[in-house]
């Protein structure tokens, strides 16, 4: 089966932004010292809005794209305009629930302490950012581990932000 490299993108794209914001919203709010409920309330209301905005943004791009190759004179697709959406949606929201899970959990009745939760979404978006940038080789047959690492540094650095603000912006409110 051969992958279309714009699917990949959007894939890739969709589940690294849904890692990364989505534990943005819970280092800043962990940052700033607020409940689990809010922690809830910002990563549920984030993931599902911004994935929703990726995918409209990806569709106006694919749009603005084969409307341009048009005026170009070059033959472009446009039934499958609306599949990259979809998969840079689909990604983003599997792949954004992962750092909000110990969080749900609650919600389903799994007793998590509370002052474990932040360090297991630590894991499971570390986890989850190495192997999104290793899976990448299976198409581009680079070094997953590179790969895997080039993604867990860049999640990195914007969680560290993400926190330091939270905790910035609370101490200076106070």
């Amino acid at each position: 089966m051969k992958i279309q490299s714009k699917y990949l993108k959007s894939a890739v794209l969709g589940a690294s932004d849904g890692i990364v914001t989505t534990f943005a919203v819970v280092a800043g709010v962990v940052g700033a010292g607020l409940s689990t409920k809010i922690i809830l309330i910002l990563g549920i209301a984030n993931m599902v809005a911004d994935g929703l905005s990726m995918a409209i943004g990806d569709y106006l791009g694919e749009r603005s794209s084969h409307k341009m190759e048009l005026h170009q004179g070059i033959k472009s697709e446009a039934c499958c305009l609306w599949k990259t959406s979809m998969i840079t949606f689909v990604a983003f929201i599997l792949a954004g629930i992962l750092p909000l899970l110990p969080y749900v959990a609650m919600l389903f009745n799994f007793e998590v302490s509370p002052d474990s939760q932040f360090m297991m979404s630590i894991i499971a978006t570390g986890l989850a950012m190495f192997f999104v940038g290793s899976l990448r080789t299976v198409v581009t047959k680079g070094k997953w581990i590179i790969n895997g690492l080039e993604m867990l540094a860049v999640g990195s650095i914007a969680a560290v932000v993400a926190y330091s603000l939270g905790s910035f912006v609370e101490g200076f409110l106070s």
